[in-house]
This record gives structure tokens, sequence and C-alpha cells, in this order.
């Protein structure tokens, strides 16, 4: 299912290609504040059907969660709407290690 809708790239594709894509960080909002990908907005797998209307179906859409399994939730969701430029992060934010942001206040 993964593949139909998404190509899973690597952290150096990732990397490369993040500045031009809508980089969507797909876990709850609590991790996403614990930390997360430099420039990733939070847009949590359970909000994502609301949250729609602010992706643009024009532009990549690089995905990422803690592994692999809600970014691929989110890519068939997506990929059903008519996006067709939608990329996972292999091994997902725990093998991450590029630039990182945290929350002023994350508990």
């Amino acid at each position: 299912r993964r593949n139909k809708y998404a190509t899973v790239i690597d952290e150096d594709d990732f990397q490369k290609g993040m500045h031009k894509a809508q980089v969507l960080d797909v876990r709850p909002k609590n991790q996403f504040d614990r930390g997360h990908i430099l420039g990733a907005r939070s847009m949590p797998l359970t909000f994502l059907r609301q949250q729609m209307g602010e992706l643009r179906p024009d532009l990549p859409v690089y995905l990422y969660d803690e592994g692999m399994t809600l970014s691929t939730q989110a890519a068939a969701y997506l990929g059903k709407r008519g996006f067709d430029k939608v990329y996972i992060l292999k091994d997902g934010y725990a093998k991450w290690s590029g630039k990182t942001k945290k929350a002023k206040y994350a508990d």
C-alpha cells in the first residue's frame, strides 16, 4: 500500500528536496513539541482531514513520523485525494540526524 501512493526516500534525498516541499510531521502534537525536523509543520494524522485545505496539491509533500506507520496512512489518504508527489522519510524521525527544533515549552 505504501508504494502505491508514496515514494520512500532516505535522509539524504529528504534533506535535498525538503526546501521545495511541504514537510509534514504527522505524529501527535506533544511528540512534535518534544522535537521535530527543522522547517516541518505539525499536522497530526488525526487532524489531516480538517487541515487538507492548507496543503497545495501541486507541491511535493514530505511526510514523517517516528517510524513509517502514520506516514503510510497519511500518504494513502493524500494519494486518494489527488496528491501525486508524496514522499515518506525512510525509518522516520527516530533515525533522523539532520537539524531539529524543540518547542520552547515542551513537556
